[in-house]
């Protein structure tokens, strides 16, 4: 519940305090003295946007700031998962500066908006005027089915299996229209494909086959330059190695006489046989080098292959070839495996589909169950306010086909009027009819919401006398169970609350201030005196607020 608020340059209030209390409370005061303000400072820190015009004029930044006693509502998690420290009396605080930026903190953890939001609206919950018009949404009519009916897990489980559902849903939708793109293109793809194959090409290839292509090309001159070396190796007149083994003799003629000569002879030694290698390896090769027109034409025909591939593919090497040669194998295989896939993936989705059915067949028959208990209660309960002849039905009709949030069509119908034909609610409630229905919607619900508070900001539109009484005892019968705080400008409610606050503004130096306060029984007593004659109080005002007070029972 709230326990208490602090709101600081905000609006028209320039500093305020306030504790609340729990069960029923009643904020009054004259229109346009800043009920409205205290709303918006409390949405602040729900997680709502803020607008820096709201910042009190003059100043840099304003703080609003609310503490609640969250002990008992299972929200321990909320803060394990978001790593603040729980603390029973928790603290939500906003700031929002001139320059249009704001802060959010939870416990004085730095916080997102949407933290902010997800933990408020487990606190509390803001029943204002334009909130009637929810009655009318499909959705709003289909929750309070499924907070009654206590469908809240169920729901949770079956979001989750309709979510595999779609998963699988468009991944099979994806699947099928890959499939049929590439079965589209596979007669293009295999002509690739088997054209790389039937290149036999080989990584490295082209660089080889250019290498010996050139050989082949200057056949005659690799013939006439091995033949000179030949010559200039081995000629028995003046060639190299004939030469050495001359100079290898006379080394070995010294060796006697001049030991060094040892040295000389083993180095021309070594020249001598390295020289004989070179001169018959070099034979060997200029044996070797043939020319071939046949290999020339087998090698001019593979680079051709591989030069035009190149160009066509726009690759820069046969090993790019090679690559492209290999997404093509994969692509086709995949083609092929796509029709086992796609069976599969139908096996998955007609089982999902099964759970998806079974699971919204549950919660259906909770909600028709769930149906004539609201029906009963409700036209119960709206009987009170001055609707005697009300009848109201909650329809349901199966969807077409199951959504996320189940099989059914819910539509409150409703009449006010004797042998009138049920309608929709939105199409002939009027503004007070809709008051009333809401308020005993959400007496039904509070509950099963489990929320620590509600605030109902002006419920009563369209309402007054008996009706307006009957209002007041719901809401007490609400405070019993829970923290209801309602801003109202009817008497009959004001009288029930146990705890009165006033709104009010004053005038100081050039400014207007709004301000809130909670009034003494006898600063009470006049109030509702004035709200039920006006701004002249007579003693039969001030008597018949205390008799209002006293059978409300919240004056002794």
């Amino acid at each position: 519940m709230l326990k208490s608020l602090y709101i600081k340059n905000y609006a028209l209030i320039d500093s305020l305090e306030i504790d609340f209390f729990t069960g029923f409370s009643v904020i009054t005061g004259e229109t346009g003295a800043g009920k409205s303000i205290l709303l918006g400072a409390l949405s602040l820190i729900l997680g709502q946007r803020a607008d820096a015009k709201s910042i009190k004029q003059g100043e840099s930044k304003c703080i609003i700031e609310g503490v609640f006693d969250i002990e008992g509502y299972s929200l321990q998690r909320f803060f394990s998962d978001h790593e603040i420290d729980y603390e029973v009396n928790c603290i939500l605080r906003r700031e929002l500066l001139a320059s249009g930026k704001s802060r959010a903190f939870i416990n004085d953890t730095p916080v997102t908006l949407n933290d902010l939001k997800e933990l408020g609206s487990q606190l509390i919950d803001i029943h204002s005027q334009h909130q009637n018009l929810l009655l009318s949404d499909k959705s709003f009519q289909l929750n309070i089915v499924d907070l009654l009916a206590g469908n809240q897990e169920s729901l949770k489980s079956y979001r989750n299996i309709f979510g595999e559902y779609k998963y699988t849903e468009r991944e099979l939708h994806d699947l099928r229209e890959t499939a049929q793109r590439e079965k589209e293109e596979e007669e293009y793809v295999r002509f690739q494909y088997d054209t790389l194959k039937e290149a036999n090409l080989r990584d490295g290839e082209q660089e080889e086959l250019e290498e010996e292509l050139d050989a082949l090309n200057h056949t005659e001159d690799i013939k006439s330059a091995l033949f000179k070396i030949h010559t200039l190796l081995s000629d028995d007149d003046g060639g190299i190695v004939t030469s050495l083994k001359e100079a290898l003799g006379s080394s070995h003629s010294l060796s006697d006489i001049f030991k060094p000569s040892e040295e000389i002879s083993e180095r021309i030694n070594s020249a001598y046989v390295d020289m004989q290698d070179l001169s018959r390896e070099v034979e060997r090769m200029s044996e070797d080098v043939e020319f071939s027109p046949e290999r020339l034409n087998q090698i001019e025909t593979k680079l051709d292959t591989i030069y035009t591939l190149l160009k066509k593919h726009n690759k820069r090497s046969v090993s790019e070839l090679l690559q492209l040669k290999d997404e093509y194998a994969k692509k086709l295989e995949y083609i092929s495996s796509s029709d086992d896939k796609i069976e599969e993936l139908e096996k998955i989705l007609t089982l999902k589909a099964k759970e998806v059915s079974l699971k919204a067949a549950e919660i259906s028959k909770k909600r028709i169950s769930a149906k004539g208990k609201l029906e009963t209660d409700l036209v119960d309960k709206v009987v009170t306010l001055g609707m005697p002849n009300v009848r109201f039905e909650c329809r349901i009709t199966p969807k077409g086909e199951p959504d996320i949030s189940g099989a059914d069509n819910i539509t409150f119908l409703f009449s006010a009027n004797k042998n009138a034909t049920l309608q929709p609610v939105s199409e002939i409630a009027s503004g007070g009819e809709i008051s009333r229905l809401m308020l005993c919607l959400k007496s039904l619900i509070a509950g099963a919401t489990a929320l620590p508070s509600i605030i109902f900001d002006e419920i009563d539109t369209g309402v007054s006398g008996e009706v307006a009484d009957r209002m007041g005892q719901i809401m007490q019968e609400f405070g019993r169970t829970m923290q209801v705080i309602a801003i109202t400008h009817l008497p009959q409610i004001a009288a029930k609350g146990a705890t009165h606050y006033f709104v009010y503004k004053t005038d100081e130096a050039d400014t207007t201030v709004t301000n809130l306060r909670e009034l003494s029984e006898q600063e009470r007593i006049e109030e509702t005196a004035r709200m039920l004659s006006g701004t002249h109080l007579t003693d039969a005002a001030i008597a018949n607020a205390k008799e209002m007070l006293k059978q409300s029972g919240t004056l002794p």
